[in-house]
């Protein structure tokens, strides 16, 4: 991507909802060639992150990969979602993203095909990134919690680290019931 759509792309602002929608209405593909329909995980929270195999931020594959091994057993979902929206810094070929997760971090969680999060918006990140309350990703591993209900809980920047206090805390909250789309 070039300096000048680069520039575009952060001039870009999606549409505010006014109101929150359901999240889980949508489907990804995923790596391993299956589709997710996010409605299966109704009922439990989800993290959706942006992700990138070739960004200073990819060791937070690790932090996310805990957070998947310590929580999902107690309901919590994850979803990876690989994207070249900032800088290209992903792989072209879907094979080559799964390769280098598992091979690199052993990552289990569910990761979708490469997709945008913020140039030309995949559906679920357009809806996403439009709830009340949320923003557009301005780097590769912004995290979104969404409550069992498929609404919007909280959300946070790269530089948080997936299984530090701020989201680790969110996720119990969210676990516990104590959070459904708030913002």
């Amino acid at each position: 991507m070039s300096k000048l759509s680069t520039l575009r792309m952060y001039m870009r602002r999606p549409e505010r909802l006014a109101e929150a929608t359901d999240l889980y209405t949508h489907r990804v593909k995923l790596l391993d060639g299956g589709e997710l329909d996010l409605a299966d995980w109704r009922g439990h929270p989800t993290l959706i992150v942006n992700t990138a195999s070739k960004c200073g931020f990819t060791p937070q594959y690790e932090g996310l990969e805990r957070l998947y091994e310590r929580y999902h057993d107690s309901g919590l979902e994850l979803l990876g979602c690989p994207s070249g929206d900032f800088a290209d810094q992903e792989y072209e070929e879907d094979g080559e993203i799964g390769s280098f997760c598992q091979r690199n971090y052993g990552v289990q969680f569910p990761l979708s095909t490469r997709l945008s999060v913020r140039d030309r918006p995949d559906p679920l990140w357009a809806a996403l990134i439009s709830q009340p309350g949320s923003a557009p990703p301005k780097w590769n591993f912004t995290k979104y919690l969404v409550g069992g209900d498929g609404r919007l809980i909280e959300h946070w920047g790269p530089t948080v680290q997936p299984d530090g206090p701020k989201i680790t805390e969110s996720i119990e909250r969210a676990l516990a019931g104590g959070e459904q789309g708030r913002v």
